[in-house]
């Protein structure tokens, strides 16, 4: 119901304002299909040049670089570069250490000529492999592939910051278009490595998929990265515009999460007490979202930064140009107000 009272909303906005017409319902997609197509949580789908997994076809391959990472749980992806054959060497050097911003430690590629893939790590692939990489690709000559073999999370983050950067560079968004859609299912927990426990990926409140719950009672710790949220996102050409959540409404669920979370039963009644007796004595089921209006509008005036749609933007010393706030507060106006400062003179 949240979903499809913000997307109606939004559908209303965009045809009021820029006389668009927008589908509904937004297209769903969820968090692990995001990451892996996408390299994110917030898709910009205006373009293609999507991340392709190789991890399965790839793992056994002589490229020690790509089998290795796969044999300790790291995924082997790539990007079709269309045309990026004319990429200089240099050019291509530049891609790599922008990966490197990203914890990748090199940047596999080859140029797809008339005769198939050529580069200087060619040699390590079968012909039956290089054939499945350009068919998988749907690569033509004249393209540029380019891979990383890294963890999971480096490999996303990297290549889905990759295919932004070329997508620019070489012009493949197109401007006019305005692309919805919900990101859904995102993981209700996250491991934190420093502190070694799991968080909540939103907050503590999230409720879990109803058909998640059992994994809860789970003895095997390692199962609860499996446990999806009823949170989603809507996202506008890469960018998030709101969040939002279905709230845990049951005491015994909540209760389960904190433990989940290494919160003792005597923290969460010192911290949350007042919300484990309202759901004790009966909560509905319920949620909401919160929408980013300045970044709403600033991307239907087609701006870079909100800053341009700020009704009243501060400067980084946190002052206002056009009202000069923050002002002077009279002693008499703090009186008023019952505040005291024990500022001295």
């Amino acid at each position: 119901d949240v979903m499809c009272v913000i997307e109606t909303m939004l559908a209303m906005i965009m045809k009021d304002t820029l006389g668009i017409e927008i589908k509904t319902p937004f297209p769903r997609m969820s968090y692990a299909e995001s990451m892996l197509r996408y390299g994110n949580d917030k898709p910009d789908t205006r373009f293609g040049m999507e991340i392709v997994d190789f991890t399965e076809e790839l793992k056994n391959c002589g490229f020690k670089v790509f089998s290795a990472a796969a044999a300790n749980g790291g995924a082997i992806r790539g990007l079709c570069v269309p045309g990026g054959e004319k990429f200089s060497r240099s050019e291509i050097d530049d891609l790599t250490k922008f990966v490197g911003e990203f914890g990748a430690k090199g940047l596999a590629w080859m140029k797809v000529a008339a005769a198939g893939p050529e580069s200087n790590i060619v040699k390590f692939f079968t012909p039956d492999e290089l054939s499945l990489i350009q068919k998988k690709f749907g690569a033509k000559p004249g393209d540029l592939l380019v891979f990383l073999a890294d963890t999971p999370k480096v490999v996303a983050s990297g290549l889905g910051a990759l295919r932004l950067k070329l997508g620019k560079q070489l012009n493949l968004i197109p401007k006019e278009k305005f692309n919805f859609l919900w990101v859904v299912d995102f993981p209700l927990l996250e491991w934190d490595k420093e502190e070694s426990r799991w968080c909540a990926m939103h907050h503590p409140f999230t409720s879990p998929k109803k058909e998640d719950l059992p994994i809860l009672d789970s003895q095997d710790t390692s199962q609860y990265g499996r446990i999806r949220a009823r949170a989603y996102d809507v996202i506008l050409n890469g960018v998030e515009l709101g969040g939002g959540s279905i709230r845990i409404h049951r005491e015994e669920v909540q209760e389960k999460v904190f433990q989940l979370l290494n919160i003792s039963k005597e923290e969460a009644r010192e911290k949350f007490g007042f919300l484990l007796d309202a759901l004790k004595y009966g909560a509905p089921p319920h949620g909401g979202v919160a929408l980013g209006f300045d970044r709403l509008c600033a991307l239907l005036l087609g701006e870079e930064s909100i800053r341009e749609v700020i009704a009243f933007p501060k400067t980084q010393k946190a002052l206002c140009p056009l009202s000069g706030a923050p002002g002077v507060v009279s002693e008499k106006q703090m009186r008023e107000l019952g505040i005291k400062t024990n500022i001295k003179k």
